[in-house]
């Protein structure tokens, strides 16, 4: 169920309890996050709670992230953010440099506690989103607490931020090695 607070520009749109059981760990998180100072924010807290399929699959948002596809066309955010939650066996998968010619996505990396910062699918970053928007990913280590308040954190950040420069000033600030990296993989993917 999308839910909306404040009005006007910018217009922030954060998902959580994407696929699987994965709204165990994140949905509460978009439930508690406060209302912007300016501008509007839109939550969906649970997309789907179905059978787990991958948002690299194209299908995905023709099926069960449809809700995200019908949010974004109505809404027109520039500021994107996905909660999604991973199992400690799954981390080298997720921050494996060579997880492009794996995957076809750009490896996620560490900001601290366990809590990976990484780009959203490209079929819904490059399909639904002007090169300026702020798109990110966060995955939220399972059963590690400390993973979980580190991102209740930086929900309230990018609940915040007006432009993806608020959100890349505010990693090279607080993570420098870690913003340089990101911006790297952005730049391999997504420009060249």
């Amino acid at each position: 169920m999308l839910r909306v607070y404040g009005s006007g520009s910018p217009v922030r749109l954060f998902v959580a309890g994407i696929h699987g059981d994965e709204w165990r760990d994140t949905s509460q998180l978009l439930l508690d996050v406060k209302p912007p100072e300016t501008g509007t924010l839109a939550v969906i807290p649970m997309v789907d709670n179905g059978e787990y399929i991958s948002t690299l699959d194209n299908n995905y948002y023709t099926g069960p992230g449809n809700p995200i596809l019908e949010a974004i066309e109505k809404l027109h955010p520039e500021v994107y953010l996905e909660l999604h939650s991973y199992s400690k066996e799954n981390y080298a998968r997720l921050t494996d440099d060579d997880r492009l010619s794996k995957e076809g996505v750009p490896a996620y990396n560490e900001l601290k506690n366990g809590l990976l910062l990484g780009s959203v699918p490209p079929y819904i970053r490059l399909g639904s989103f002007s090169m300026e928007s702020l798109c990110i990913s966060f995955e939220i280590q399972r059963s590690n607490e400390r993973s979980y308040q580190f991102a209740a954190e930086l929900v309230e950040v990018v609940s915040e931020c007006k432009t993806r420069y608020d959100f890349v000033v505010y990693l090279l600030e607080k993570f420098p090695q870690q913003a340089i990296k990101a911006i790297e993989n952005y730049r391999k993917f997504y420009v060249l």
